[in-house]
């Protein structure tokens, strides 16, 4: 592959990249041309099938995103094992449902270590390796609707999200001098296995439509796509950006 997206040579980190939207990131990337280290606590196996039928190459990293020092140990480890990474996607994340006035600390903290603590520590181990090699690189945080919008019954899952955004930038300005970008994609109602059940319920799926200029459910090749443009060339001067890839939902 050629030109301004063409990725050759480059290295890609993808945290929960064994389903859904990850797993879109890595084959995106990896067609693009990147090698793509696919990590997450689940086996890898159909996303490295995937990336090897597109012809792109692809490694496992099993690790656990809510223990931030063996998330970053792993990331350490991808390194040592297949070279320097120069593209760290943090798309790892998990959710809980609660009344704010019934939602419990351990629930609050499960998704917070998750979705914040193990990305703001990722982010720090590759900048310091960046800075260290004098190289240049990107990161790529997957934000939320909810990094925009309030949401209901998930306190915890809209604090991180809004918080992603917020380090997204405060990472950009300290960073965008010294070669590395730092931006995030805002997902809106993407047609995964996590909406299945949302999209199966008749009148929630009409509602959710209703809402949406573009008049469909996002597939996960669109985040992709959007992987894509910023880990490449012709993004090479967009920092701190939260780029909602939602088929105009926010615009609504």
């Amino acid at each position: 592959m050629s030109g301004l997206f063409d990725l050759s040579g480059r290295r890609a980190f993808v945290t929960g990249a064994n389903t859904g939207i990850g797993q879109a990131i890595a084959l995106s990337l990896g067609k693009a041309g990147a090698q793509v280290i696919c990590a997450g606590r689940s086996s890898m196996a159909e996303t490295l099938d995937q990336l090897e039928e597109a012809g792109a190459t692809g490694f496992e990293c099993l690790t656990d995103f809510a223990d931030k020092d063996a998330a970053v140990a792993a990331f350490g480890k991808a390194a040592e094992d297949h070279g320097s990474i120069d593209i760290l996607v943090n798309n790892a994340g998990i959710i809980r449902r609660a009344d704010a006035v019934d939602f419990t600390e351990a629930d609050w903290d499960a998704v917070m270590d998750v979705n914040l603590k193990s990305v703001f520590f990722l982010c720090q181990a590759f900048a310091r390796d960046v800075f260290a090699r004098q190289a240049e690189g990107t990161i790529i945080n997957i934000a939320s609707m909810l990094s925009f919008q309030g949401g209901i019954r998930v306190a915890s899952y809209t604090a991180s999200k809004s918080g992603i955004a917020g380090l997204t930038k405060l990472l950009a300005c300290e960073w965008a001098g010294k070669g590395i970008n730092v931006n995030a994609i805002a997902p809106g109602y993407i047609a995964t296995n996590n909406t299945e059940a949302l999209r199966a319920d008749r009148q929630r799926n009409e509602d959710i439509l209703k809402r949406i200029p573009a008049g469909r459910w996002g597939e996960a090749s669109d985040i992709g796509g959007a992987a894509v443009f910023l880990a490449s060339k012709v993004a090479r001067y967009v920092h701190g950006a939260v780029i909602p890839v939602d088929g105009g939902w926010l615009a609504r």
